[in-house]
């Protein structure tokens, strides 16, 4: 397995250059990641069925925003303390054998809720356990699937194949929710549980299927002391690792805590049920999707795009918060899941593409620990602050601590660029821009 940067030639803090060739799908062509895309839609949409009927019969069962919040929590918990063993053992062992057992367990996860839920007697420990016990096995199963995919289709697809693996998810999005909604509605959320976890068949079809012949040779890295260190080390010394990691990290600590704002805005604010809730979701959904699409169509990846999406993504919130009806707020839920799409796809190409392929599981463990893992952390907080001063508060809340996250760091990218701010108030020049610090001297 090769990489578009290397130790040698790592990139500049503020852009990354490496091209994607042939078209928004170009990645499909390659039978390998076709059937790991055919197998992952199927799943993903069970995982959204499984996700909307969760959140729904949490607050079901207890009344109370925060009691999502801990569900979610507990299933984010485990990448925030055992995140980084997981990218340890994703350098360690083969990718697809990691995969086999870690999608057949997240389907035996699902049929085990099913079952207590189809029986009458699912309580809310049992939500929280499950919820625990999917978090432990995609501590593995995360950093394997995402360093997995420079394998299948190489480095010159690596950027059109992740953006193709957010359009998959967010596909799966729009239908789940939908079937969620009509199965809670009509024969019960026991029955959602089921097809989740049958759904997980489909993945594990298509990785046997696979032709281990035409996947890119990977570099396996041999047990020893002071593996976990050397990745932290690693991040540390690259800014263009780093930074974006501390974006998002914060981004979805605080700006991603939906289940528990949409499930508040349908049921307390505008009076709806699960179906305005399903709605909500598939408008996200519809938003992410065409930023998912707009994403793999361009050719490179630049960290200029991923502090400004970040910047529009936390005001946005901020203003659907205070949406005074729902036709503005669902409006405005498509933009943001488009922005925070943008996001998160700019944050992890530009990571994968950085990393030396003998240390990309340990890096994207350490994405993944701190975009998911800070889910327990930021998830409590917001239910607490939606539940004691409203689901706006808390949803601008969010917003807000985006929007400073995301100019923190574009400053710090700028700095570390040798670039600065610099405001030109003359008709028709740009009034706010970086440029080099020798550029400025120059003027001066």
């Amino acid at each position: 397995m090769s990489t578009g940067s290397g130790a040698d030639s790592a990139p500049a803090p503020t852009s990354t250059h490496e091209s994607t060739t042939g078209g928004t799908f170009s990645s499909l062509k390659i039978r390998n990641y076709r059937l790991f895309a055919t197998g992952a839609v199927i799943s993903n949409t069970g995982t959204w069925m499984s996700r909307i009927t969760q959140d729904w019969l949490v607050l079901s069962l207890t009344g109370s925003a925060t009691a999502v919040g801990i569900t979610t929590a507990l299933q984010f918990l485990p990448m925030l303390l055992f995140g980084l063993y997981g990218g340890v053992i994703a350098d360690r062992l083969p990718k697809r054998q990691i995969l086999l057992v870690s999608q057949a367990m997240l389907g035996l996860c699902g049929i085990a809720l099913a079952v207590l839920t189809l029986s009458g007697v699912v309580e809310v420990w049992h939500v929280y356990l499950v919820a625990f016990l999917l978090g432990m096995v995609t501590v593995v199963d995360n950093p394997a699937r995402q360093s997995f995919v420079s394998e299948m289709v190489g480095p010159a697809q690596l950027r059109n194949a992740v953006s193709l693996n957010s359009a998959n998810f967010q596909s799966a999005r729009l239908i789940g929710p939908a079937v969620a909604g009509v199965l809670i509605t009509t024969v019960g959320s026991g029955w959602a549980f089921l097809l989740n976890g049958l759904s997980f068949l489909a993945p594990l079809v298509g990785l046997l299927m696979m032709r281990t012949n035409e996947l890119h040779a990977s570099v396996r890295v041999p047990r020893a002391k002071g593996q976990l260190r050397e990745g932290l080390s690693y991040v540390r010394g690259r800014p263009e690792l780093i930074w974006p990691i501390v974006l998002v990290g914060f981004v979805g600590t605080f700006g991603f805590n939906f289940p528990i704002w949409l499930t508040a805005y349908a049921d307390e604010i505008f009076d709806g049920g699960a179906g305005m809730y399903s709605f909500f979701n598939i408008l996200m959904a519809a938003g992410s999707l065409a930023g998912a699409l707009l994403s793999a169509r361009r050719r490179s990846t630049r960290l200029r795009m991923l502090v400004a999406a970040g910047t529009a993504f936390g005001l946005l919130e901020i203003a659907a918060s205070l949406s005074p009806n729902v036709w503005l707020f669902s409006i405005l839920l498509v933009p943001i899941g488009m922005l925070g799409l943008t996001t998160n796809i700019t944050a992890n190409t530009s990571v994968q593409m950085a990393a030396d392929p003998e240390m990309r599981g340990r890096v994207m463990s350490l994405y993944m620990m701190v975009f998911a893992g800070g889910t327990p952390v930021g998830a409590p907080i917001v239910g607490w602050i939606s539940d004691t001063y409203g689901a706006r508060v808390g949803f601008a809340a969010g917003g807000a601590i985006s929007v400073i996250a995301a100019l923190g760091v574009g400053f710090a990218l700028a700095r570390v660029g040798g670039l600065r701010l610099k405001v030109d108030l003359r008709p028709g020049r740009p009034h706010v821009r970086f440029v080099p610090r020798e550029q400025l001297a120059t003027a001066a």
